[in-house]
C-alpha cells in the first residue's frame, strides 16, 4: 500500500560526513563560515526519516578503484594524505582548515618543462585546487570517500531495479574534475556513478542531468569527448555566477562527444515558469539520447528563492513539479546530493523533490 515499507524510496547515507566540519572559506578576501556544513545533510535526513515513504541504508564500501576510474591517482593521494601530512611536517596544528595560498595555474608553466611537485601532499594542494573555498579538515578524506560510496550504492540499487534511489552525498561532487578539486568537491559522486554503470553494469548510453545553481564544471570535463555520456546542466550564468569560467551555451562537448554537453544559463530570478520550460527543452533531449542506463541527477537545492548563494527564485513546492517532469519521464533515477545551502529550508526542498519523482514514477 502507498507509503509502506516494501514500497518505500531507499536513501543511502553515512555519518562520515559529520567528520567534514568546522570549515571555513574565502569570499571577497574575507573569512567567513563555509555555506557547506553538515547542518546542510543533517536537516535533510530529519526531513526525510519523518516521512515514511523513505527508508534509509548504509552505503557499501567500494575502495578505490571505481574513484581512480574517473579521478588521477596523484590528486587522490593529495587529498587522502593533505592532512597528516601537514601536520607530520610540523605546518599545521590542527586547529585549522587546510585551505591553499598558492595556485598551480598553466601560466605559471607558460613554454616550461615543470621537473616535479614538492614532498609533501599539503604542498602539493594547490597544484589540484582550483579556489580557497574547499577547505580541509581531519575527517575530509572519510567524508569524501564515503560520499563516493553512497553515490555507486544509490547506483547499484537502482541498477538492480530500484526506480528511485536518493544518495544523500556530502561533501557535493560536480566541480571535481580529473586533476582538479574545488567548489567544496573533492571527488566527483556523479561522474563516479556514471563511469561505474558504464564500466560494471555494461549500460551503453547514460544522461547526467545536473539542476544544481551552479555549473558543474568537472562533471563536463570529465565526459567532454564522450559519445556514450550526455551532460546537461540548468544552472546560473556563468557570466555572473560561480565558477565563471565554464557553462557558457556555446560549451557543446568536442570530438565524440560533439554535441554531448549542453549548458542552458539562466537569469537572476528565474522561477518555475521559466525554469519548466527549460526543463522541457532538457528531458526532451535525454528522451532523444535514450539513455538504456538509469538517469544520474545532479540534485542541488541552491536555486531556492532564498539560497544565500545563488538567485535564482524556485519555491519548495516548485521542485515537487520538477521532481514530477523528471519522474514523467519514465527513467529510473539515482539522485545524487550537490548543493543548497539554505538550511531551514533544504530538508522540505528534498522531500518536495523526491515525493515528486516518486508520483510520477508511480502514475499509470
Amino acid at each position: 500500500m502507498p507509503g509502506s515499507s516494501s514500497d518505500a524510496t531507499p536513501v543511502i547515507s553515512s555519518d562520515a560526513h559529520l567528520g567534514h566540519a568546522g570549515l571555513v572559506e574565502f569570499s571577497s578576501g574575507v573569512e567567513i563560515a563555509c555555506h557547506e556544513s553538515p547542518e546542510r545533510a543533517i536537516e535533510i535526513e530529519r526531513a526525510l526519516r519523518l516521512d515514511p515513504r523513505f527508508t534509509f541504508e548504509g552505503p557499501a564500501e567500494h575502495g578505490s578503484g571505481p574513484i581512480l576510474a574517473v579521478h588521477d591517482a596523484a590528486m587522490v593521494e593529495v587529498v587522502d594524505h593533505v592532512w597528516t601530512d601537514a601536520l607530520a611536517a610540523g605546518d599545521a596544528d590542527g586547529s585549522r582548515p587546510l585551505i591553499p595560498d598558492t595556485y598551480l595555474l598553466h601560466s605559471y608553466a607558460g613554454p616550461m618543462r615543470l621537473a616535479d611537485l614538492p614532498d609533501g601532499a599539503h604542498r602539493r594542494l594547490g597544484a589540484f585546487c582550483f579556489d580557497s573555498a574547499t577547505p580541509i579538515v581531519a575527517g575530509t578524506a572519510a567524508a569524501a570517500r564515503a560520499a563516493v560510496d553512497v553515490a555507486l550504492t544509490a547506483a547499484r540499487r537502482v541498477a538492480d531495479g530500484a526506480p528511485l534511489v536518493y544518495g544523500l552525498c556530502r561533501p557535493p561532487g560536480h566541480h571535481a574534475a580529473r586533476r582538479m578539486l574545488g567548489g567544496y568537491c573533492f571527488y566527483n559522486n556523479a561522474a563516479i556513478a556514471a563511469e561505474w554503470l558504464r564500466r560494471e553494469r555494461r549500460f551503453e548510453r547514460v544522461a547526467i542531468l545536473d539542476v544544481d545553481y551552479h555549473h558543474g564544471n568537472g562533471t563536463q570535463q570529465l565526459f567532454w569527448e564522450r559519445g556514450d555520456v550526455l551532460y546537461i546542466s540548468l544552472h546560473g550564468d556563468p557570466a555572473r555566477a560561480y565558477p565563471y569560467f565554464s557553462g557558457y551555451a556555446g560549451e557543446t562537448g568536442a570530438g565524440e562527444g560533439a554535441h554531448m554537453t549542453r549548458n542552458i544559463p539562466l537569469p537572476a530570478g528565474t522561477g518555475l515558469d521559466r525554469y519548466a520550460s527549460e526543463l522541457r527543452t532538457v528531458l526532451d533531449l535525454i528522451a532523444a539520447f535514450a539513455p538504456d542506463a538509469p538517469i544520474i541527477v545532479s540534485l542541488g537545492f541552491d536555486t531556492f528563492q532564498r539560497d544565500p548563494i545563488g538567485d535564482l527564485a524556485l519555491r519548495t513546492a516548485d521542485y515537487h513539479e520538477i521532481g514530477g517532469m523528471i519522474g514523467s519521464l519514465g527513467a529510473r533515477v539515482v539522485a545524487l546530493q550537490e548543493g543548497g545551502y539554505a538550511v531551514d529550508a533544504i530538508g522540505a526542498n528534498a522531500v518536495a523533490f523526491l515525493t515528486g519523482v516518486r508520483e510520477a514514477q508511480a502514475a499509470p
